[in-house]
């Protein structure tokens, strides 16, 4: 039997509502970081590939879209493992933090493992899709390499669930900071043929990004095997050893997670299908734009992932008023960061889009002009994109995801997705109408999991 200390409460250092700011800076900074890092590299190959000509980059938006689908999927569990070890962080049970850890490494393997042979597949996918038989076979090329990246990636998701869990993310920000130079690198040397390596364009992004997600994973566990004070959670001992609560409880919060996710992404992913349907043109456009609000996005993702974890250690605290100010507190600092946000969108949409594109690319007029519209109407909805993310990771933070994965679903497919196609195609308003959609599907979800976290006491989903 494990020789476990018996759980013991972790008490708040300061609950006053200047402490809940420090903590939150504390913990959201590094996370805001380390997902700002995470996207860095996505960020690296679109640029680099916008150097290539808009078909490499129109195939890449593809491909790393199908990818990306697959990621997510799997990812979930991975984030489950955050509410469950800060939970059991905040009881103090070090066997709990560790089980949960674990077992979302055993999970995010497997469904891993379960993908690979359907994303070897992705021509065949995109032409069912009616993607462009060119752009099929490119996209294929690089998703066939970046696929393997599954496995490191996931672990890396594990690992800064657990991190974090126990407010201890600056390792994952400096990884992933070295990870964006290190594909930088790869992406140089792979894609154009620089120090003596082959240039293998498109293939080469999904090199870089597949070494990158390896040795990005290297110092974490060599961290989370090494640190004295992490050595009581044993987290790498006797790993092959299974425990079925535990798993039972990744795969209960997890798969509505990764539904969650799907839906969502689903939208987006739907809407790059849909701008593929216009042209290349168009579609490269798309991914540009999808790729400037997805960095700003970093910045309320990293301060959810800090919400799960105060709200979750509050949970397992008993501590109903810190979790309030908790929630208040990143709430705050989301939306004020969200208006900014949208006023950059709003005023300096064409410069964000110039840096993706080479000076030779003879579309770059054409594709600058409808990126530049995209991100005017991506202005609108930086506010209720921001608060459902925030809202479902509240949720999630009190072990809430199935009716959260019930509401993203209707709003992102019974409304986002039919109103991109009524408004894009039916109205006519092309790329302009189909991301109008997404703002339809996103009002929506942001809406109702504000009032869902409002409600929290009345639907029971806190019992103290």
């Amino acid at each position: 039997m494990d020789a476990t200390p018996q759980p013991t409460p972790m008490p708040l250092a300061d609950p006053s509502w200047r402490g809940h700011i420090r903590a939150t800076l504390k913990l959201g900074l590094p996370l805001i970081a380390a997902h700002l890092g995470q996207q860095a590299i996505t960020v690296t190959d679109t640029l680099m590939l916008g150097r290539l000509g808009a078909e490499p980059l129109a195939a890449g938006v593809l491909g790393t879209s199908l990818f990306f689908v697959a990621f997510i999927a799997c990812s979930g569990f991975a984030h489950a493992v955050m509410p469950m070890a800060a939970t059991s962080e905040g009881e103090g049970d070090v066997r709990g933090v560790r089980r949960s850890v674990r077992m979302g490494l055993w999970i995010v393997t497997a469904v891993a493992a379960l993908l690979m042979p359907i994303l070897w597949q992705t021509e065949a996918l995109l032409l069912l899709a009616g993607q462009d038989p060119g752009l099929s076979s490119l996209a294929q090329d690089y998703v066939r390499i970046a696929q393997w990246t599954l496995f490191p990636a996931l672990w890396i998701m594990v690992l800064r669930s657990y991190l974090s869990a126990l407010e201890r993310a600056a390792i994952v920000m400096w990884a992933m900071f070295c990870g964006v130079l290190l594909n930088i690198l790869l992406n140089w040397m792979f894609i154009f043929g620089n120090l003596g390596a082959p240039a293998l364009g498109i293939k080469g992004a999904a090199v870089a990004t597949l070494g990158t997600a390896l040795i990005t994973l290297f110092p974490l566990v060599l961290y989370v095997r090494r640190v004295e004070a992490l050595k009581k959670y044993r987290i790498f001992v006797r790993l092959w050893r299974g425990d079925a609560a535990a798993l039972r409880e990744v795969l209960r919060l997890g798969a509505p997670i990764s539904g969650t996710f799907l839906a969502e992404v689903g939208l987006f992913v739907m809407a790059s299908l849909m701008l593929g349907w216009l042209g290349t043109v168009a579609l490269a456009a798309h991914g540009i734009a999808l790729q400037v609000i997805s960095v700003l996005f970093m910045i309320p993702l990293g301060l959810s992932s800090a919400a799960t974890v105060r709200v979750g250690r509050a949970l397992g605290r008993k501590d109903a008023v810190g979790l309030r100010r908790a929630a208040i507190t990143v709430m705050a600092m989301g939306l004020s960061f969200a208006t900014a946000s949208a006023v950059l969108l709003w005023v300096m949409p064409r410069p964000l889009i110039q840096m993706f594109l080479g000076q030779e690319e003879p579309d770059a007029a054409e594709i600058l002009t409808t990126g530049a519209g995209l991100l005017a109407v991506a202005a609108v909805f930086q506010l209720v994109d921001t608060l459902q993310v925030m809202s479902v990771a509240l949720l999630r933070g009190l072990k809430d995801t199935r009716w959260p994965m019930w509401i993203a679903v209707a709003s992102y497919w019974g409304l986002g997705v039919p109103s991109a196609y009524l408004l894009g195609f039916v109205l006519d308003l092309g790329g302009k109408g189909v991301w109008g959609g997404l703002a339809v599907g996103l009002t929506a979800a942001g809406i109702l999991l504000t009032w869902r976290f409002s409600r929290r006491e009345a639907l029971q989903l806190v019992r103290f």
